[in-house]
This record gives C-alpha cells, sequence and structure tokens, in this order.
C-alpha cells in the first residue's frame, strides 16, 4: 500500500508586495496553524518517509514545521521545483517517479494546483484546499506508477480552522 499526503502549505504574508511570490514568508497565524495540523497529523500516526516540498519560502517552511512534528529530518526535505504552480499533472508525474521503496510521502505545494491534484482521488471533491490542509490518500498498490488505476481510500481531510 502507498499512503500519499498532500499538503497546501501554511498562511503567508502579501505585505511586502515588492518580493516576490516565492520569497512569501509565513505569518503567526499560518505557523500556529501547521503546528496544529502537525500535532494532529502525529496524534493519527503519520510517519512520512519522504517529504517533497514546492522551493517557494511558504511551502518550505510549512515542510520543515510538519517535519519537526513528526519527527523527520528537516535535511531529508527534497525542493521539488515542479511543485510550484506547475499543474495537477506535473504533481502526477512526481508521484509516478517516486521509489517504490517510500510507502507515506508527503508533497507540499500551493493552490490551485493541491486543490485540483487532490480532487483526481477524493470522491466528495473539494472547492478550495485551505492554508495548511492536507488530505490523505491511500493506495491499494505496492507501485506509485499504478495509483491511477489501484482502489483507494481516504482516511483523511484535515482543514486546520476545524481543529
Amino acid at each position: 500500500m502507498k499512503t500519499l499526503y498532500l499538503v497546501r502549505h501554511a498562511k503567508s504574508s502579501w505585505e511586502n508586495l515588492s518580493i516576490a511570490d516565492y520569497e512569501r514568508p509565513l505569518i503567526e497565524k499560518g505557523i500556529k496553524r501547521s503546528k496544529k495540523v502537525g500535532a494532529c497529523l502525529q496524534e493519527k500516526g503519520v510517519t512520512p518517509q519522504l517529504i517533497l516540498s514546492s522551493h517557494a519560502q511558504r511551502a518550505w517552511d510549512t515542510a520543515r514545521i510538519l517535519a519537526t512534528a513528526l519527527n523527520y529530518p528537516e535535511k531529508d526535505i527534497i525542493i521539488e521545483n515542479h511543485l510550484y504552480f506547475s499543474g495537477a499533472e506535473a504533481m502526477e508525474n512526481i508521484v509516478y517517479a517516486l521509489p517504490d521503496d517510500k510507502d507515506h510521502v508527503m508533497m507540499v505545494g500551493h493552490n490551485p494546483d493541491m486543490t485540483r491534484f487532490a480532487n483526481i482521488f477524493l470522491e466528495d471533491k473539494i472547492d478550495y484546499m485551505s492554508t495548511s490542509a492536507v488530505v490523505c490518500v491511500l493506495f491499494h498498490t505496492q507501485r506509485w506508477q499504478d495509483i491511477m488505476l489501484a482502489e483507494r481510500e481516504i482516511p483523511f481531510v484535515v482543514f486546520p480552522k476545524s481543529l
């Protein structure tokens, strides 16, 4: 079985419009919500074997917060540039290329791509993944390349406002 955790980055600042989009930092509210989500994931027994993050500062910081909560080494977070506004198809290709010896993978990225990608697997579609939201998808397969054909379950969807 393969488990994919799809995470939208935490709430970020729009205060300084002179910085590039990918440099926008998290705001305190985003940090607090991500820590709450991290604690929730820890309670659920989430143990990622691989965390991939967009190179954008807000995604990287979110990945680091969750990694800390889940006892995943920060130095092992992998920057994946195609998680930054490359589309749901690019995200699909990232998953297809995952090593099959990793059964639990977390991807931290951005909307609208994250919502579009999550909705491929959700029966009850969501309109919008809020910041710090997580969708967990469990695939009944041993190969990442087979996820689109595999039976799947949605063990949980976490929206930070509900915590």
